[in-house]
């Protein structure tokens, strides 16, 4: 562990098995607030689900994690480590862009649209940040890329275009090109929303896989049923704070607050 990570987890008390740690995280857009203080602890190794109605922020917090928000206050740590700041004294100073491109690499986004190069073939989505941002040789990237589309069973499509595969097809190809970067954190947005229900299984079942071999996950979704399987804590959030948090199977059979009874009822 560096120093300034020892430090920050010192100075906020973050705990040693934290992956990301939120403690009154905001986000405002003018006079519109959309967060209004989060705390949230992710350890190490384990699933987040995050559930919500339309409008609730959680797309806006899972953006925050890495930055492509920036916060309107709180805190934000990823392995003890600010991603788009450093911390002098008791200011927080933005980082400069390479620094910023360099921290996020260590965090994997899986949008609701899958983002692939629509003119580079399955093979060349994968080794393009490998090879460009962490410098790995091209043999190196295309091994490693030819080990990750096999894991998501897509081997036999490593020289197609992402024109001539199926919605599910393409986002175990994002998924395998996120873990291209061995990133620390995975974090999902909405991953199957865009699909056809038939294909939403096969994303699924890749997630599950990565769940657990002990990818850390933070998972926002509105797939109840794979957050009661897979998640080791669920969070629902409305008007942007977190109404309640528990275990998946306890919480969905048992909701304590009547804001999550009632998204519940109505999703289930």
């Amino acid at each position: 562990m560096n120093q300034a990570r020892h430090d920050n987890r010192v100075r906020f008390g973050v705990p040693d098995d934290s992956m990301v740690f939120a403690r009154g995280v905001r986000k405002s857009y003018g006079h519109l607030e959309v967060l209004k203080g989060v705390d949230l602890d992710v350890p190490v190794g384990s699933v987040a689900c995050i559930i919500g109605p339309s409008g609730s922020g959680k797309s806006t917090f899972l953006r925050c994690i890495n930055h492509l928000e920036k916060l309107s206050g709180g805190i934000l740590l990823v392995d003890g480590e600010f991603i788009g700041y450093d911390l002098r004294g008791d200011r927080l100073y933005e980082v400069k862009d390479d620094l910023l491109c360099s921290r996020r690499a260590e965090i994997g986004m899986l949008f609701q649209s899958f983002n692939l190069f629509s003119n580079m073939t399955v093979l060349e989505n994968l080794i393009e940040a490998p090879t460009q941002v962490r410098r790995v040789p091209v043999q190196q990237a295309k091994a490693e890329a030819e080990v990750l589309l096999a894991r998501v069973g897509l081997l036999d499509k490593i020289d197609r275009y992402p024109r001539e595969l199926s919605g599910g097809q393409q986002q175990r190809v994002a998924i395998a090109r996120a873990m291209a970067m061995k990133p620390k954190v995975l974090l999902f947005d909405e991953p199957t929303s865009a699909l056809d229900p038939e294909l939403v299984g096969e994303v699924l079942h890749v997630m599950r896989d990565l769940a657990e071999s002990g990818m850390t996950m933070v998972v926002v979704t509105h797939e109840v049923a794979f957050a009661r399987e897979i998640g080791d804590q669920l969070i629902f959030m409305d008007e942007g704070v977190i109404v309640e948090r528990g275990v998946p199977r306890e919480m969905i059979a048992d909701p304590q607050s009547p804001r999550t009874r009632e998204f519940l009822s109505r999703v289930l």
